[in-house]
Order: C-alpha cells, then structure tokens, then sequence
C-alpha cells in the first residue's frame, strides 16, 4: 500500500469540525482512515457530494488550522500507475532527468533539470518504466530533433 492523496483540508463549515474536501480524489466513507501531517485520522462524519465532501475527522477539533494541508489515504497503484514523486530523477531517454513534476490544469507536466517540460500524456510519453528510471517520449510529438 502507498499514500495518495485524498484531497485537501478546505474550508471549515459549522462549529463541530466538519470542514469542506478540496479536490476530492477518493471515497471519504465513514471509517475512511486518513493520514494528515504526522496524524492518523477516522472519518466520523460523511455528508455533501462526491464532488464536494463535506467530513469531520476524530480528534480534529479545528480544521482551520490545517486548511489546505493534504489529506492522504492508503492505496495500491494498478498496473501502469506511478506516484509523481517516483518520476523526479527518472531518466527521459536523449533528453535529461526529471527535475520535478508540475500539476497543470489539464495535466501534469515533467520539468527536466534543463527546463524543458514534458506533457503527462499519451502522446508525449510513450513508456514508464519506474523500476529502470526511465521515461520513453516522443521527441517528434515535443518538437525534439
């Protein structure tokens, strides 16, 4: 299993410690364990929509002081499924290594140590392969010599 994020801390609603999920990205069921800074959390509380979940967590009284904050969750990656954090310093064959990852609006961009940028997407990146550190691209599709 490995943390992926679940969402973050958003705005507090009411005087309980129920507060607003910004950018939601998994089920908050009740009983949802979640994991916020060095705290492991239960969601006691469940209302809103998928779209925007409304929770309170057990033992977190104000979630003001953690707007914003990352709540991660638990997880298994399926086949073809990377965490962002396992391509920085993978090698982008013929280009460069992967200084970071960038989330855009539409997708999500490598920043190779050279400043180059690299879509996330199918056309660009024909092949990850976490285990080897290396990222297989279409350097015709990005312009590339």
């Amino acid at each position: 299993m490995t943390l992926v994020t679940a969402g973050r801390v958003g705005r507090a609603h009411g005087w309980d410690g129920s507060f607003y999920v910004e950018a939601p990205s998994h089920d908050l069921a009740v009983g949802t364990e979640l994991t916020l800074g060095e705290r492991r959390l239960t969601v006691e509380r469940r209302a809103g929509t998928d779209a925007r979940p409304l929770i309170r967590l057990a033992a977190l009284e104000d979630p003001r002081s953690v707007r914003g904050e990352p709540l991660m969750v638990e997880a298994e990656l399926g086949p073809g499924e990377w965490l962002a954090a396992d391509l920085v310093g993978c090698e982008v064959v013929g280009l460069g290594p992967v200084a970071r990852v960038v989330g855009g609006p539409s997708c999500d961009v490598l920043e190779l140590r050279d400043g180059t940028l690299v879509p996330l997407v199918s056309d660009a990146v024909r092949s990850v392969d976490v285990a080897t550190r290396r990222i297989e691209v279409d350097r015709e599709f990005l312009g590339e010599p």
